[in-house]
């Protein structure tokens, strides 16, 4: 989940992170898998930028080798599943927008699914576009907080032609590019820092929609249900709650 542009969420979402653990090596593994046939079969990550990514986001989770090793296997099999990548837009109570990217074996579960999640939690699924424009494709580089200071991470991520770095104890450093320079940024921070915890496209939203308690419990509740489910690989939106709501619904 995306949401607050800074950290006020950050409690909720390692929760959810936590909360999903068993689900992340399943979703890793997808995506290994994806990566493979989309690069035509090609299992050498030098050679498959994607699948390179992949493999290093996963050892990022501690995804153990032999997982990964079948995941690719399965990617460059005969038959298996046929994943097809889907992105669902709509909006969520309080007007916030959300994006919805899946990868599914299954078009008319994962729209079914997504569309009966959002209308019975006070959203409302619109076409492929009606809230994308509110956001920006951006590239997003994570490292641990301990691998550098704010100031040599920030000062490195824009010596490697980064546009930006956040930096918090409990985030770790956030480190956004335009998407088409994601790769060549995450290679020159790699030569100085070692491979970093993460490295994948993102939708950053352009501004931010203030919710009020009233709406603010339903829209975690939305986006909670959607990261839950098994054709769901993430989830953004535009919203923006305030530390006293966020710590209020924390303690219910």
């Amino acid at each position: 989940m995306a949401g607050h542009s800074k950290f006020a969420n950050i409690k909720h979402r390692k929760g959810r992170q936590d909360k999903l653990r068993s689900k992340v090596f399943s979703r890793l593994s997808k995506e290994i898998t994806v990566a493979v046939k989309m690069g035509g079969g090609t299992t050498d990550p030098d050679m498959n930028p994607r699948l390179r990514l992949a493999i290093q986001n996963a050892k990022g989770q501690s995804m153990p080798k032999d997982n990964i090793s079948r995941a690719i296997n399965k990617g460059s099999g005969v038959g298996g599943e046929d994943y097809k990548e889907m992105r669902y837009e709509g909006y969520g109570p309080g007007g916030v927008a959300v994006i919805v990217e899946c990868l599914t074996d299954n078009l008319n579960r994962s729209a079914s699914t997504v569309r009966s999640t959002f209308t019975k939690n006070g959203g409302q699924l619109g076409e492929t576009g009606s809230v994308g424009f509110m956001f920006d494709r951006m590239g997003q580089i994570t490292y641990k907080f301990e691998v550098a200071s704010e100031d040599e991470m920030m000062e490195a991520a824009i010596d490697a032609g980064a546009d930006d770095c956040e930096s918090h104890e409990e985030g770790g450093h956030i480190i956004l590019t335009s998407f088409e320079d994601m790769i060549d940024v995450s290679k020159a921070l790699e030569a100085k820092f070692g491979e970093a915890e993460s490295v994948a496209g993102t939708w950053r939203p352009q501004n931010t929609v203030p919710v009020e308690e009233a709406k603010a419990a339903t829209l975690l509740k939305l986006i909670d249900i959607l990261e839950e489910d098994d054709d769901v690989q993430n989830v953004y939106a535009n919203f923006d709650i305030s530390d006293e709501i966020m710590e209020k619904l924390s303690a219910e």
